[in-house]
This record gives structure tokens, C-alpha cells and sequence, in this order.
């Protein structure tokens, strides 16, 4: 997954009318409806797909994605070559956005809902507001898959119409935390919490009684106002918490939050604590990443080193798995080229790397997991049938994830998969995650 900068400015969800079904509805007697939804027809279903603009966040990282929607077509042309969903044809409407502030994302959501009426958005769709993905769901009544959710934003919009293939901050809290008392990892330490405006409601409501629960002596929480691309007041902020943090002799910090966790604030944690213990929440190929990037430009020690979250299969065995190996045969067959694995380092323009294989993953996992549920539903697809179908699902394949996966009435995040694990950079060509615990199915409530 790509980690982005975004502005903490909310703006109002889209104001424009929601969207309404054009096709009459009738129930049979099973209590399911037999109408289409807005984008479907007997032979085909329309979805809008979201990329991220990469020449605008150039600036911010070293890795970037090119020709998606040319890798997006891949999956496309296989599912269409081989019955479809529920025998319909997947009809994509690209768009692409600069995901810097929610403005863009928003316009977005107008352009899928409203101009495309699309049944379905999915791809990178990022805004740390929440605001453009309840405007795709709640205020407009479209299902949306997509990446870097909290179930705060989840909340906000009609159950079932939200899916995360993966696994919410919230979630992620619960099951690391767990899993730090069961290895007693905390034992003889004092911890501190580090969030973002974005992550408040996660460190408020989550990270911080569950950390109580455990009787661990507890520093002072540090919320950072992380506004867009210039974060010298974020900056500043965390120089203060930092001295109070060694007045208080903290030695771990739990970071919670996608824009904390970053290169510059953990640089700047180690250098004036180098011996803390970091753990964080956040989405675990977002900190690899960043640790990895580390390790290319040659910092010594490496800040992200030792880093510990909760996680699931490491990059050799999801390469290695029976989902990887499906996502790459079908990318192998569609376009006679071998699919990069996650070790693969691609030269890129501007001295920039490729991320060819995160493309792909996504692609792959959220194509294959919008055609697993309308199989389910079968020829009815419309939102009635699509959230029955999800709050009855059960055990599902997550082609981007580990074994374990499930979706079901209020858990709309499927990933199951977890381990406790620490970034080591010195693993592979590029640095991974070392396990510390085994693989365990954790279905949560």
C-alpha cells in the first residue's frame, strides 16, 4: 500500500442529492430483491476504479506505480474470459485523483456516483477524513472496496456497503495488544502514545484502554496536527513530547496513525531516543516500506529496526502462497510476463523504484474479492442482496492476504491472519518483517 500525506481539514461530505436506483424494486419470498442495481444489467457491471495521481506525491516517496490501469485490465479480461461475475462483464471507468487534502477524492466520489453510475467503487481510494468514502457509501448508497480504513469511517455508512480486504486500526489494536500481554513484551516498561488528528478517535476509544487494561506504566499521549505537506508545526509538536517522554523515562512508544509512523517523525524519535521500543499499529506494508527505504538510502542504524505490530504471512511466504501464485499466474497468462515478487527491486524514472507488485496485489485481491461476493449473490446483484450476502459470508479467500479471512454482520474487515512480528532489515534484498510468534486465525467479533 502507498502512505501518503493528507490535510486533517475536514470538508463537507458531497452535497449533491444521493443517488437513487433507476430500476423498480420487487422481494421474492426468500426475502431477497430481484431488481438491478444502478450499474448492472443482465450482461455487464460497471465500477468505478480509483488511482492515485503518483506525478503529485512524487515528492513525498521513493516508490511509485505506473500503467495501472493497464495492470487493473489484467484481472478484468481473466474474470470477464471466465464467466464474469455471476455471468456479467466488468465494465471499469478509470479515474485518477491527487490524494493531498480530501477535495479531490470527494470530486471523485461526484464523478463515480453521479456522472458513471457505477454499482461499486474500488483501488487506492484515500482520504484520512473519511469524508469521500461516506460520500461514496452513506451519501450515495454504492458499495466501495478499498484500503486504509478505520471502522470509525466504516461506522458512518450503511453496514456491509464498506469492505476493507485487510484489517482496521481498531481490530489491529485489539490483536496486537493481546498478543504484546501474551509474550509479555511490555514487562518493565513505560509507554507512550503517538497519533494524529486522523487517528485520535483510534488512540482515544482503542489503543489507549487497551494499553490500560494491561497495568503497563503509561507517559503522556501526543496527537501531532499533521496538515498536508508542510509538517513543521507536527514537527515542533513532537520535539516538545520528546523532552516531556525523557522527563517521564519513557522507553516504548505505541504509534498509531498512517502519517506518524513516517519516515520523518520516526527519524526524528530515534535520534533523540535511540533506545526505545516502537510498536505500531499501522497498516504493516506501509512501516516495511518505510524501513525498507531506510535501508536504500543507507541509514545506519536504521530507525524503523526492530519495530514491532502485528501481522501476518512474511513477504517470502506470501510469495510462496497459494494467493500470490494465483495473482501472478493469471498476470503471467494475460500478459507473458512473470509478476515481480515483493523482494524485486524495478529501477523507475527520477530515481525512483516501480511498485509493479503492489499493483498487482491490489488489483488482484480487490477484482477477486468484488467477483467471490457477486458469485455469491448470483443474478440479483443489487445493495439489498450485496450486504445480505456479506452479513451471512463466513470464511472468504483473500487473495492479497493470509489463509485466514472472514466477513460477517459487523465485521467488514476480513483479514484473520496475525502474528506478532519485528522489522528487521537485514532480511532479503530489501529487509522484512522477522516473525516472534506463529501465524494464528484471530476472526474477532
Amino acid at each position: 500500500m502507498i502512505v501518503l500525506f493528507s490535510g486533517a481539514l475536514i470538508l463537507a461530505s458531497c452535497s449533491s442529492s444521493p443517488k437513487s436506483s433507476t430500476s423498480s424494486s420487487t422481494t421474492s419470498a426468500g426475502g431477497s430483491s430481484t431488481a438491478l442495481g444502478v450499474g448492472v444489467t443482465a450482461r455487464t457491471v460497471k465500477i468505478g476504479v480509483a488511482l492515485v495521481n503518483f506525478s503529485c506525491i512524487e515528492q513525498f516517496t521513493n516508490s511509485i506505480r505506473e500503467n495501472q490501469d493497464q495492470i487493473y485490465n489484467v484481472f478484468i479480461d481473466y474474470i470477464n474470459a471466465h464467466g464474469g461475475v455471476a455471468g456479467r462483464r466488468i465494465v471499469p471507468d478509470y479515474q485518477s485523483y491527487c490524494p493531498i487534502q480530501s477535495a479531490q477524492a470527494l470530486a471523485l466520489c461526484t464523478q463515480f456516483t453521479e456522472d458513471a453510475h457505477v454499482f461499486a467503487v474500488m483501488g487506492d481510494f484515500i482520504d484520512f477524513s473519511g469524508d469521500a468514502q461516506t460520500c461514496i457509501a452513506k451519501d450515495h448508497d454504492t458499495v466501495l472496496l478499498t484500503f486504509d480504513l478505520t471502522q470509525a469511517v466504516i461506522n458512518q455508512s450503511p453496514p456491509g456497503l464498506i469492505i476493507l480486504p485487510g484489517t482496521t486500526p481498531e481490530r489491529t489494536d485489539a490483536v496486537l495488544i493481546s498478543l504484546l500481554k501474551s509474550q509479555h513484551t511490555l514487562k518493565g516498561k513505560k509507554i507512550a502514545v503517538l497519533g494524529e488528528l486522523v487517528s485520535q478517535n483510534v488512540v482515544q476509544n482503542s489503543v489507549v484502554p487497551k494499553l490500560k487494561s494491561l497495568g503497563v506504566p503509561m507517559g503522556s499521549t501526543a496527537i501531532l496536527d499533521v496538515t498536508g505537506a508542510d509538517t513543521s508545526a507536527a514537527q515542533a509538536q513532537l520535539e516538545s513530547f520528546i523532552e516531556r517522554w525523557k522527563s517521564e523515562n519513557v522507553n516504548a512508544l505505541y504509534v498509531s496513525g498512517t502519517q506518524v509512523a513516517s519516515q520523518q517523525f520516526i527519524e526524528k524519535v530515534r535520534q533523540e531516543m535511540p533506545g526505545v521500543m516502537l510498536i505500531t499499529d499501522d497498516n504493516a506494508t506501509d512501516v516495511l516500506g518505510y524501513g525498507q527505504q531506510e535501508r536504500r538510502e543507507g541509514r545506519h542504524p536504521n530507525p524503523y529496526e526492530g519495530m514491532i505490530s502485528a501481522g501476518g504471512p512474511t513477504s517470502p511466504e506470501y510469495d510462496q502462497s497459494p494467493n500470490w501464485l494465483y495473482c501472478a499466474n493469471i498476470y503471467k497468462k494475460e500478459t507473458g510476463k512473470a509478476a515481480p515478487n515483493a523482494e524485486s527491486v524495478i529501477p523507475g524514472p527520477n530515481g525512483k523504484t516501480l511498485d509493479t507488485y503492489g499493483g498487482i496485489d491490489d488489483a488482484c485481491q480487490l477484482l477477486t474479492e468484488f467477483q467471490e461476493i457477486g458469485q455469491r449473490i448470483g443474478k440479483n446483484l443489487n445493495n439489498q442482496n450485496w450486504v445480505h450476502a456479506i452479513d451471512s459470508y463466513g470464511p472468504i479467500r483473500d487473495v492479497g492476504g493470509g489463509q485466514y479471512a472472514s466477513l460477517h454482520t459487523g465485521k467488514y474487515d476480513d483479514n484473520d491472519t496475525f502474528r506478532l512480528q519485528e522489522l528487521d532489515s537485514t532480511l532479503g534484498p530489501k529487509g522484512d518483517w522477522k516473525p516472534l510468534t506463529p501465524l494464528e486465525d484471530v476472526p474477532g467479533s
